[in-house]
C-alpha cells in the first residue's frame, strides 16, 4: 500500500508528524510511506529510514504538485495539517482515500474528515497526529521508539566539532533566537545572565547555536560575550548535520521552536520556554522525545512572576 503523509509547514510542525509516519511504516513494513513536505524539511525527511519517498511542495507550480502525486500512485493519504492547495492537489491526483482533520473549507476535498478540535488542546500536537492514523488502520499501534532518529556518524561529527573548537568537557547549548511560532522567550540580557552564570560555574562548555538566517544575532551575542569562553556556532552545514551535532549535547536550552523539537527528536535533554497560554503551551507543543528528558517553563506575562521564574530557571541550570 502506498501511503502519503502531508505536513508542509515549519520544522517543528514536521517533527511532530514523525511519530505518525513511523507507526504507519511499522504497522506493515510492506507499506510504502511517502511524505509531502516543505523544502526546509526535505533532507531531514530523507534521513528517516521509515520514510520511503519525499515529495517537496515548494509552493510553486500547482499542477507540478498534482503530477508528482499522481506519479507516486498513492492509495491513501493522511493530511496532518491542511490547506486548500494540498487538499485540491490530492483530489485532482485521484488519491482514492484522503484523510484529514475536519477543519477549514479545504475539508470538502477529503473522503474522511476526522473531528479533532485541536484548539481545545486535549493532547499534544504530535498525539493528535498519531490519532489520525487510526482513521486508516483502526488496529494500529501508536507506540514509537525514542529517540526516533539516530545517526551512526553523530559521534564522529561531534568529535571533529570539539577538536575544531577546543572543547574538552560536556556541552550545554543555548539557542537564544525566537523563531518558529514560539510566543515567549527571555530577552538577550536575560540570556546573557544565564550563560555567564553557567560559564562561571566552570563545569560545562557553553555553545551558542544560531540558524543560517540569524547572522545578526550571532554577531550581537559575540559582542556581548567576547570576554568569556563560549563557542558560537552559526549553522551553515544543513539541518541533518545540526541534528547530528545536537544529539551529543548534554542539554539544549531554548524557546519552543524548531531547534527544540530537533533536540528532542534525537534524544537530547531539553530545557524549553513556553508562553503562558494554552495555544502556545507545553501541553500543546511538548516534543516527541522522552518526557523525562524535557523540562518545561511557562514564562508569565506578569513582571514580578517573570522575575521569580527567571531565578528558578537560573537555579535549575546551575544544579544541572
Amino acid at each position: 500500500m502506498n501511503i502519503l503523509v502531508v505536513r508542509t509547514d515549519k520544522l517543528g510542525d514536521f517533527v511532530t508528524a514523525l511519530p505518525a509516519i513511523y507507526v504507519l511504516k511499522n504497522h506493515n513494513p510492506q507499506n510504502r510511506v511517502i511524505v509531502c513536505v516543505a523544502p526546509l524539511n526535505k533532507t531531514l525527511a530523507q534521513s528517516c529510514d521509515f520514510i520511503d519517498e519525499v515529495i517537496v511542495d515548494d509552493g510553486g507550480s500547482f499542477w507540478g504538485l498534482v503530477a508528482k502525486l499522481r506519479e507516486a500512485k498513492i492509495d491513501a493519504s493522511i493530511t496532518l495539517f491542511s490547506n486548500t492547495r494540498v487538499a485540491l492537489a490530492q483530489f485532482l491526483a485521484g488519491i482514492p482515500k484522503r484523510i484529514a482533520p475536519a477543519t477549514k473549507i479545504a475539508q470538502i476535498f477529503y473522503t474522511s474528515r476526522v473531528v479533532q478540535r485541536r484548539s481545545e488542546v486535549k493532547m499534544a500536537e504530535f498525539e493528535y497526529n498519531l490519532e489520525l492514523t487510526k482513521a486508516l488502520f483502526s488496529d494500529i499501534t501508536l507506540e514509537y521508539k525514542k529517540p526516533l532518529l539516530e545517526f551512526i556518524d553523530a559521534k564522529e561529527i561531534y568529535r571533529v566539532f570539539c577538536a575544531n573548537n577546543d572543547i574538552t568537557r560536556e556541552t550545554i547549548a543555548f539557542h537564544v533566537g525566537f523563531g518558529g511560532s514560539s510566543d515567549a522567550n527571555w530577552s538577550l540580557d536575560e540570556y546573557e545572565i544565564l550563560i555567564r552564570a553557567v560559564v562561571k560555574q566552570d563545569r560545562y562548555q557553553v555553545v551558542l547555536t544560531f540558524g543560517p538566517d540569524e547572522k545578526g544575532l550571532f554577531e550581537e551575542m559575540q559582542n556581548r560575550l567576547f570576554d568569556v569562553n563560549v563557542v558560537f556556532y552559526l549553522s551553515l552545514e544543513g539541518l541533518v548535520y545540526f541534528a547530528k551535532l545536537v544529539s551529543n549535547f548534554k542539554l539544549f536550552v531554548s524557546t519552543s521552536t524548531g531547534t527544540y523539537h530537533i533536540a528532542s527528536l534525537v534524544g537530547t535533554p531539553t530545557m524549553t520556554f513556553f508562553a503562558d497560554n494554552l495555544f502556545a503551551s507545553a501541553k500543546r507543543w511538548k516534543s516527541i522525545g522522552d518526557e523525562k528528558l524535557q523540562k518545561h517553563f511557562m514564562i508569565p506575562y506578569d513582571k514580578e512572576k517573570r522575575e521569580e521564574l527567571f531565578e528558578e530557571v537560573k537555579k535549575a541550570l546551575l544544579c544541572y
